[in-house]
């Protein structure tokens, strides 16, 4: 095991790391920037050393000045936490170069997945259904027309080399795809610094599912289950849950299988997420691999039992994960026929959803955190805090537990009426409005359920 690890990340998923090193007896160093001196992780890490002013290119981005502070703090690992240089092969291989364990895929796992068009074609290869779309990035508007002429419209525009929604436009004729090509060519250069596109056909009304894999270091892979992550908000996540819902046990076993034969394709290492759309016949279509934790992962925790990130560490250490593997199918077979319960996870963003979520940094006034049954909060704020411009508007991620999706439910309702920041604004009000909206209650959802719903 590890003695000592670098984080090289802020806000809650730097806290929610510092927690898992205690409990595994590990060491923390905490980096930051000058506008994050006073954060949770600063204060609840056992080193610290600052990295660079506010802007993230002149700290939490900054390469150098992040392996620096591991050889001076004499750390033995680093874990990127997410975003941010998560998924930069170029800083997994400097830290590998100086010595250092990356907790994390190695920087070749890392590059594959950061090209979205290239583990699109390596899927196609192994037989893993992918969504007809271009083999090769596409250059051109010419070259678009051409290829969505023989997929048919509408078509989606993608960044080869982002996410998060950037760099993604959906056309439905010809003059669409001509006005909107050039656009997501500029805004995957200006977000990733590589204006590299590919086209694929556009699903209607999918649903967007995930599943957690972790694989160790001598080829074991296996997945603790799905992740339902349709709610979302311009290809933003909104709301997450674990396991999906309303997913038929043949097709969920399928996605599963699916899942793992992909992972073991490209003989995936440590933990990340294989994930697909869904459409409305409950065909699936492999659309990309993040190799990361996610923001979601409290969700599959609470209805596992899995602590991911000591998983991370713990392979990235060496460890096999035979023995989880083994616990985590005895638990379903004693528990056969019966679920692991159901978890709801809630982003609460320092944002204006009456104000078409503009970012709302400032000082928090005033705050009460909601407890009781079921309830988790995993975030770095505290009443006094100030939020800082400069990075995600991310708060904190508020989990409902329950025996059933309805208890999950009902136990978010009172949370959430519950939680109080004051002096800034939030996504709480938000997340109360799509908990009340029947068809949510249903499990009927897709990804453009927001639009659907008209509840902006």
């Amino acid at each position: 095991m590890f003695k000592r690890i670098l984080i090289a990340n802020r806000g809650e998923i730097a806290v929610r790391i510092i927690r898992a090193c205690k409990e595994l007896g590990v060491e923390s160093v905490a980096v930051f920037s000058t506008a994050d001196a006073d954060s949770m992780h600063v204060k609840l890490a056992d080193k610290k050393i600052c990295i660079g002013p506010p802007h993230p290119v002149k700290s939490y981005l900054n390469i150098g000045n992040i392996i620096s502070a591991a050889l001076v703090t004499n750390c033995d690992a680093i874990h990127p936490g997410y975003g941010f240089l998560a998924e930069n092969h170029l800083f997994v291989e400097e830290t590998i170069h100086n010595n250092i364990v990356f907790i994390g895929p190695g920087p070749e796992l890392i590059d594959l997945a950061g090209n979205k068009s290239k583990a699109i074609e390596i899927m196609r290869k192994n037989n893993i259904p992918v969504i007809p779309g271009s083999i090769n990035n596409v250059h051109t508007t010419e070259e678009a027309i051409r290829f969505a002429r023989k997929i048919g419209f509408p078509v989606i525009i993608k960044a080869a080399f982002g996410g998060g929604g950037r760099g993604m436009r959906t056309a439905n004729n010809e003059n669409e795809l001509k006005n909107l090509f050039p656009v997501a060519k500029a805004e995957s250069k200006n977000a990733f610094g590589r204006d590299d596109l590919y086209i694929e056909k556009f699903i209607n009304k999918p649903r967007h599912i995930e599943f957690q894999i972790i694989g160790d270091n001598f080829g074991n892979i296996f997945t603790p289950g799905s992740r339902e992550c349709s709610i979302q908000r311009r290809h933003q996540k909104l709301l997450e849950e674990a396991p999906a819902v309303n997913l038929s046990e043949r097709t969920a076993a399928l996605m599963e299988n699916t899942a793992i034969k992909a992972a073991k394709s490209i003989n995936y290492r440590n933990v990340g997420t294989f994930e697909f759309l869904l459409d409305d016949h409950e065909n699936f279509y492999f659309i990309e691999i993040n190799t990361r934790i996610q923001v979601e992962h409290p969700v599959t925790e609470m209805v596992t039992g899995i602590d991911l990130i000591k998983e991370q560490i713990k392979t990235a250490a060496g460890e096999s994960i035979q023995n989880l593997t083994k616990d985590f199918m005895l638990k379903k077979e004693i528990r056969i026929g019966h679920a692991f319960g159901h978890a709801i996870e809630f982003r609460i963003n320092a944002e204006d959803p009456e104000n078409d979520f503009a970012p709302c940094p400032g000082k928090i006034t005033g705050c009460f955190i909601p407890g009781g049954p079921g309830i988790r909060f995993d975030s770095f704020i505290t009443s006094g805090y100030t939020i800082p411009p400069y990075y995600d508007s991310l708060l904190g991620k508020l989990i409902s537990w329950g025996i059933t999706r309805e208890e999950a439910i009902s136990r978010a309702v009172r949370a959430l009426n519950e939680f109080k920041i004051e002096g800034i604004k939030t996504t709480i009000p938000f997340h109360l409005k799509i908990l009340s909206n029947e068809n949510f209650k249903k499990g009927n959802i897709s990804t453009d359920f927001i639009e659907n719903e008209k509840l902006l």
